[in-house]
This record gives structure tokens, sequence and C-alpha cells, in this order.
């Protein structure tokens, strides 16, 4: 009988040596449970990426369907019908200020060869609200409507009257002597023609007081000629009037936009090539389907916009056979091009409805420069 004490003496501690090993598996299954909590946090969690995906596109020549309108109407001249298709596009933007998108959302982005995936800082200002940059896009986009038109008719040889005007103050320097929305006629009495001849002569005035004449809005409206003494800081190595302008323009005839609910500055030269269809005879592309995108300035420069590799998704998707894309969006171009769809390289609303008008014509747009 004692022989055998030994033996349940150890199955007594073999009984008690099994529990710290339920322990073992508690702990594991808890951490366990605790990992797979924190990784579901985790998941739903704000992240600091904003998503790109293709978004609708609409013919500049003709109708918003949302409201009915036209996209562009002109009155003042004789306006044309036209069988081209001029597309501007748009994207899709998620996340980014009190909309931040979470990781599964980010993943779905990732493996969706349509869309792409940026940090937020590459799209929107840090400390920038969901609705300072919706209020910002909207006046991107009506500055853009404005460059439009001031690009169309200097491409068409239009007469019009540009100014230079105070939009806001960025010191106090002359705040007491401009007011917002006075335009810029003359400093130092020379007429001031455009924004590098007023920069030199800030330059060459140095630090010496100066005088400005401004066109003020007086209480009926009417603009008078009011001369205000300025000076100027330095910044960046330029004397500066301590102000930020805008452009003014007016135009010998009407042109307004019938499209709602799109921002951003990206459908300059679409407006732009629109406006020149619907102020020609006959049709620009021919009855070509084109779609395009790119800022334009009032002297007919195109330039960069974000999002190129979404909007000729869109292009494609939407029946497009022509893109016309940026130059300097070429290096985001290459690789990414939709089977079926042409691109071609454009830098001026003149290089652009010149190759418009040569495919109308017959010749191929495979025969003009593209990013490739």
């Amino acid at each position: 009988m004692h022989e055998r004490e030994p033996q349940d003496s150890m199955k007594v501690v073999g009984e008690f040596g099994r529990a710290p090993q339920g322990s073992k598996a508690i702990k594991r299954t808890s951490a366990g449970v605790l990992a797979l909590l924190l990784i579901g946090v985790m998941l739903f969690l704000p992240t600091n990426f904003m998503i790109r995906s293709p978004g609708p596109v609409f013919n500049t020549l003709g109708k918003d369907e949302d409201n009915g309108k036209d996209v562009i109407s002109i009155e003042g001249d004789k306006t044309y019908p036209s069988q081209s298709e001029l597309d501007l596009l748009t994207i899709y933007v998620q996340g980014g200020g009190q909309n931040r998108v979470t990781i599964p959302v980010v993943l779905e982005a990732l493996l969706n060869p349509a869309k792409d995936v940026v940090p937020e800082e590459t799209i929107i200002s840090r400390n920038t609200s969901t609705q300072q940059q919706n209020e910002q896009n909207d006046q991107m986009m009506t500055s853009s409507q404005d460059l439009a038109i001031a690009a169309a008719l200097t491409e068409l040889g239009y007469d019009f009257k540009t100014w230079l005007t105070v939009a806001d103050f960025s010191s106090d320097a002359n705040s007491k002597s401009l007011e917002k929305g006075d335009r810029l006629l003359k400093y130092n009495g020379k007429e001031i023609v455009s924004l590098d001849e007023l920069k030199k002569s800030l330059n060459a005035n140095g630090e010496k007081p100066a005088e400005l004449t401004v066109g003020r809005k007086d209480k009926q409206g009417n603009y008078k000629e009011v001369v205000v003494p300025v000076t100027t800081g330095e910044a960046d190595g330029e004397r500066q009037l301590g102000i930020y302008l805008s452009t003014e323009h007016k135009f010998p005839i009407d042109v307004q936009f019938g499209l709602q609910n799109v921002g951003g500055p990206s459908a300059g030269m679409m407006f732009a090539l629109g406006i020149i269809d619907r102020l020609t005879e006959g049709s620009l592309a021919g009855n070509h389907h084109v779609a395009g995108t790119g800022e334009i300035s009032a002297e007919g420069n195109v330039g960069p916009i974000g999002g190129i590799a979404q909007k000729m998704v869109a292009a494609k998707n939407a029946g497009a056979t022509i893109f016309l894309a940026p130059a300097d969006n070429c290096n985001e171009v290459v690789g990414r091009v939709p089977e079926g769809l042409n691109v071609l390289k454009i830098s001026t609303l003149s290089q652009a409805r010149t190759a418009l008008t040569k495919i109308a014509d017959g010749e191929s747009p495979a025969d003009f420069s593209t990013c490739e």
C-alpha cells in the first residue's frame, strides 16, 4: 500500500500540474480575443488617406441631366450647333477633413486598378475642413469658367477688357489705402497692362513711396478713378504691395454655365473648347467623341490636374476615343491608358483646337503627339 502512495501522490501532483496549463490557455485565449478586438478597432479607425475614383462625365455641348440646363449657353453673338462631343471629366474623392476613410476602404481601393490612394496633404491643406475645401473648389470652378471664356475669346480674336483687382490683404501695409474690389489701373502714372509688368515696376521703384491709381466703385456702383499712396515690402527677393490679386474681365458676350455640384479648376480647357465650338460654324471635332482635362490660363496655357488616371477610365467608360491630356501630366498617363483610348499631349488651347480640327478633317489621332 505504501508503495502505491508515491504513485497516488504523483497522480495528485499531476492533476494539480494541469491547472497551470489551463490557466495559460485561458490567458492565451484572452490575449487572442483582445488582439482581435484591437484589430477590429484599428480597422475602423480613420486614416489620413484620400481615395480618387472615376466620376461623372459631362458633354460641354450638351445639358446637365440633373437640372436640364445647357452646360454652356451664350448670348450676345451667333452660335452654331455641333455634332462633336467634348466631355469634361470629374473624379470622386473620398476621405479627408471630417470624412476620413477607414482601413478596409483603403485596402479595397488599393486592390482596384481604377482607384488611387493618396496622402491627404496632397489634396487638401492641413487644418482645412471639408466645408472649407468645398468652398475653395467652388471658387476654383468659378475662376476656371472665367479663365475659359478669356482663353476662348482670345483664341478667336475677340477684344475684351481685363483688370487686376484687390482680392484680399496679406499684410496691413496698404490696407488703409486700398479696398477689396479696387481695380489696379496705373502705378506711378504708368498703365498696368499685366501682372509681370506691375512686378517689374514695383521692383524698379524699390522702397520709395509710390502712387497707385485704382478704379473704385461709388455708392451707385459706378467706377471712379482714385489715386492713393502705397508702399512696398520685400518678400522672396521682390517688392510686394501686401495684397492678394484676382483677375476681372469685361467680355463682349455673355457666357453662362449650367453645371452644378462640380468643383475645382480642371474643366477649364474643355469649357474653352466648348465655347469655341459654339461660336464657330461646323463641328470642332467632327463626329468624334472627345474627352479631356486641364486647367486653363487667360492666355490659353494648359496646366496639370489631379486624378488623370481616373479621368481616363471615366472617358473610356463614357465612350470617348480621344483624350486630351495636359503635357505636364504625362508621367501619370504612361502605363495607365485604357485600351482603345487615343491620348493626345496638349500644352495650349490653340494646340488642342488645331488637333481636333485636323482630326475632324480626317487625320488619325495616332498621328499626334502622345505621352508615350
